[in-house]
């Protein structure tokens, strides 16, 4: 309730309402709520047990108590409301793209640029992530099809877009590898949102006839 108090209110009404607010109104009021309370946001029950989300148990280095891949792609997992299953979230995404809701250009390269980097980087050294395992994991389906689409608050061009996704899985991954938090799709949006009125300024094509 406090959550969608802040994210109506304050983030969207403030700002001028539907169409004016600058960052996502639900993934900022999900970081106030992994901010103030981060055990209550970290920690669920999966079959009467409770555990900690597979990031992070990936975070404190308890890789011996991880689920399989199977179980994280199904979502057999603990985690937020709708981010748990990638089978789900891929084709909730999949019908987005064929209603022309949304284009490929914000979710493909945002994807692809946590599943390099982590391949590349690892949690151990270079060459020694599980990308697969990573991009089935945590926010990341659920923001790079739903919440870093958003019109209000992605670039408006196709390159504006790709610039914005490779900055929000850069973001991503460096906050998940090395941060304090065990997730960043949430933060990596937010911070990438900031900068979409300068991503547009750079790319948005000139008037045809327009004299500098």
């Amino acid at each position: 309730a406090f959550g969608s108090i802040f994210a109506i209110i304050v983030v969207k009404h403030f700002f001028g309402g539907i169409g004016q607010n600058i960052v996502n109104p639900a993934l900022a009021a999900r970081a106030m709520l992994l901010a103030s309370w981060p055990v209550a946001m970290t920690t669920w029950a999966v079959d009467g047990m409770t555990t900690a989300t597979p990031l992070a148990l990936l975070k404190e280095g308890t890789v011996a108590i991880l689920p399989t891949l199977s179980d994280v792609f199904i979502g057999h997992v603990g985690g937020c409301l709708g981010e748990t299953s990638a089978l789900a979230l891929l084709l909730g995404g999949a019908y987005l793209l064929w209603r022309k809701v949304i284009s490929w250009h914000i979710p493909v390269i945002y994807i692809s640029t946590v599943f390099v980097l982590t391949a590349l980087l690892g949690r151990e050294g270079w060459m020694t992530g599980n990308p697969l395992y990573e991009i089935f994991l945590g926010g990341l389906m659920v923001g790079a099809f739903f919440m870093a689409t958003d019109y209000t608050t992605s670039p408006m061009t196709k390159k504006g877009q790709v610039i914005f996704a490779s900055g929000c899985g850069i973001l991503t991954t460096l906050i998940r590898l090395y941060g304090g938090y065990a997730e960043g799709v949430s933060y990596s949006i937010l911070i990438m949102n900031l900068f979409v009125p300068l991503i547009d300024r750079v790319t948005v094509p000139r008037i045809f006839g327009e004299v500098r």
